[in-house]
């Protein structure tokens, strides 16, 4: 490869960091051809951009990146690939899904949204991480359940509180 070449790949896998805010770096070495076939399959149907990169590039690619990578760069050695997703857990679940089959691929890092997770032992963590959507649904059926609350209170104490109403008023008179 020239060094013309090699900075065109930099710059590519620049733009790719910088484009995506969910990262995940795996080895995936030891599958076999079928077994990268299919892998391929799984982050395919799941919206996953499946990639394999040098070290060196990649390592050049992360330090011009305006991100901060954490430990991440320490994690570049032996085989690398690059998942990107929209989606904070879907490599994770694809990688654990997969997993079922074969010891591979082993999870190096993830980057997302800003956070640095170093080590196949974050994989549980990053399966239950919630998608943006998640979050959002969460935060609005809290917002919703104190005003549900308030308008059945509402609703099922109105007769009582006209009921009252009422009679203290039939006193008085």
């Amino acid at each position: 490869m020239t060094r013309e070449e090699k900075s065109q790949v930099i710059e590519n896998l620049t733009a790719q960091l910088t484009e995506n805010s969910t990262i995940y770096l795996a080895d995936i070495s030891g599958l076999n051809a079928d077994s990268t076939s299919n892998l391929r399959r799984a982050c395919f149907k799941a919206g996953i951009k499946l990639a394999v990169v040098k070290n060196t590039l990649l390592a050049k690619a992360m330090e011009s990146s305006d991100k901060d990578f954490g430990d991440l760069a320490g994690t570049l050695k032996g085989n690398t690939s690059l998942m990107f997703s929209e989606t904070g857990n879907a490599p994770a679940k694809v990688i654990k899904e997969f997993r079922k089959k074969s010891d591979k691929p082993v999870l190096k890092g993830a980057f997302i949204e800003e956070s640095v997770y170093v080590g196949d032992d974050q994989l549980e963590n990053l399966v239950n991480i919630k998608s943006r959507e998640e979050l959002i649904g969460d935060i609005i059926g809290l917002l919703q359940s104190p005003a549900k609350n308030v308008i059945s209170a509402l609703k099922s104490s109105g007769g009582t509180i006209a009921g009252i109403v009422k009679t203290l008023s039939e006193r008085e008179g």
